[in-house]
């Protein structure tokens, strides 16, 4: 971002370091800094405080990959959850997302991204080795594969089955379609080529 004279270079600091998050762009930053500025007391000291904190103390957790001031995390140390199923995803957000919905009481199990020969990002990259330990145990009946509906997904998806195949637990993959309340008209092609795949008696 070009040097502006309206402002000193530790607004400039700040609006370059906020651009830099997903869905803020330069325009947005410079909007979310002018925000800060008036409201110092309310808004961006307590806001600096919190980042200082979670910087402090959450960590991710050293048995499914959670992001959580405890180790293991809050998931893995609740005793409500079933410990026979593990849900697999690539991200924290997957694992957030899947909390909103209130549907799933099992483990989780975060990888770390997805496997992508363009990006040279292979098993070793991710937390696969790791998954492998866990599916071994007794306690584990079934994985979950949650991968996102992309090439790398997909991708993963089949290679995560065919390293699981050897442990004898049952694997599963999340259902891609038609959503709720959705209409064919608005859906686009891999999305109806995945409904259609996934079809099931009525």
């Amino acid at each position: 971002m070009a040097r502006s004279a309206s402002y000193g270079t530790e607004i400039e600091k700040l609006i370059n370091l906020l651009a830099k998050l997903p869905g803020l762009g330069p325009r947005s930053a410079r909007r979310a800094v002018l925000q800060l500025v008036k409201r110092k007391d309310s808004l961006m000291r307590p806001l600096a405080q919190a980042l200082a904190e979670v910087a402090e103390h959450v960590h991710p957790c050293s048995q499914c990959g959670n992001l959580d001031t405890t180790d293991p995390c809050h998931i893995c140390e609740d005793s409500r959850r079933d410990p026979g199923t593990i849900c697999v995803i690539e991200d924290v957000a997957d694992l957030w997302a899947l909390e909103r919905a209130g549907a799933y009481r099992g483990q989780y199990h975060v990888l770390g991204g997805t496997l992508s020969a363009l990006d040279g990002i292979g098993p070793d990259d991710l937390t696969i080795d790791t998954l492998l330990e866990r599916a071994a145990s007794p306690d584990v009946q079934e994985i979950i594969i949650a991968t996102n509906a992309t090439v790398d997904g997909q991708t993963t998806a089949h290679y995560l089955t065919e390293r699981l195949s050897t442990t004898g637990v049952r694997t599963s993959r999340l259902a891609h379609g038609v959503p709720v309340g959705g209409e064919l008209d608005y859906l686009d092609d891999g999305t109806l080529m995945a409904a259609l795949k996934s079809r099931r008696p009525f």
